[in-house]
């Protein structure tokens, strides 16, 4: 099937498409007296799957209020993710501890305080985000189907369709029930360990057809026309939302438990050994929410203009 994105029902859709275009241009600043043009990467990709998750059926239960779009670190020329779904939902963990073992003998001769895994939490303006969708930057904006294995889902399309198959496939990641990263099911009902099987290809593929068939303002994704020097030339300095701990963000993170358990490999010879605690905040609000200025190389945190 060729992918062709319809022209009609521009009239219907031009004056939201009017006031997304203007989000992207221009941003006056009164310290130095001129006129920047800008495009927020990270603000764009929120609208459109606004847009996408209004449209598809499959996507529907997810309210863009729980999930938060962020950038991160990612050159084009360089391997890596276009994009990653970061669930914040996950429960605890079960308690575990690290333990080493004799090269010889195998037997365990030294090991941790027990702990818990424990997934951040990150609040903005008061409601706690459920799911985080980080995009690389500048690599995601550079994507193409030309030699990848989506390819064959999209026969005669255009290359920037890849971009936007990207950002369907990370929605469809987030679970229904909001308990963690989706699973598979496969067609025998059984559920798959592979979160990136064929079906899942297809599946993805399929709500691509279903959202542009459905045909959508162009304003609200024609910007995942233009590779990175299309949008510098176009829009000028490419910016996002990162956190103050760029490149880091939240993660989870392991914590002792309060009451350590009683361990059947524990012997006379065998080390105990704290643990370190967290290096990284485990609460994050807008506070740590800053915007970048992304490069073809590198980036720069993006000071407000004085008022």
């Amino acid at each position: 099937m060729t992918v062709q994105l319809a022209n009609a029902r521009t009239v219907r859709y031009s004056h939201r498409a009017q006031v997304i275009r203007k989000l992207a241009v221009h941003s006056f600043s009164r310290a130095a007296g001129v006129c920047l043009r800008m495009i927020d990467y990270t603000q764009r990709l929120t609208l459109l799957m606004r847009d996408i998750v209004a449209r598809v059926a499959m996507l529907s239960f997810i309210n863009m209020n729980d999930v938060l779009v962020f950038g991160r670190s990612g050159r084009s020329t360089a391997e890596g993710a276009f994009a990653t779904c970061h669930c914040l939902s996950l429960p605890a963990s079960e308690p575990g501890y690290y333990f080493w073992r004799d090269r010889t003998t195998h037997r365990v001769t030294r090991r941790s305080e027990w702990f818990v895994t424990k997934s951040p939490t990150v609040i903005i303006e008061s409601r706690p985000i459920k799911y985080m969708l980080s995009f690389a930057l500048p690599r995601f904006t550079d994507q193409s189907l030309d030699r990848s294995r989506k390819e064959r889902f999209y026969p005669g399309a255009d290359p920037w369709i890849a971009k936007l198959d990207t950002v369907v496939h990370e929605l469809y990641h987030i679970d229904p029930d909001l308990a963690g990263i989706r699973r598979i099911e496969r067609e025998d009902g059984t559920y798959s360990a592979n979160c990136h099987g064929h079906r899942f290809f297809e599946q993805v593929a399929d709500m691509v057809h279903t959202y542009i068939n459905s045909r959508p303002s162009p304003g609200v994704y024609d910007f995942l026309r233009d590779d990175f020097e299309s949008l510098e030339s176009r829009f000028g300095d490419i910016i996002g939302t990162t956190f103050r701990t760029f490149p880091s963000f939240p993660q989870r993170y392991i914590e002792r438990l309060p009451e350590q358990l009683p361990c059947e490999s524990d012997s006379e010879n065998v080390l105990v050994e704290p643990l370190r605690a967290p290096q990284h905040a485990t609460l994050y609000t807008e506070r740590d929410l800053h915007t970048r200025h992304f490069l073809k190389t590198t980036s720069r945190r993006r000071l407000r203009a004085a008022a």
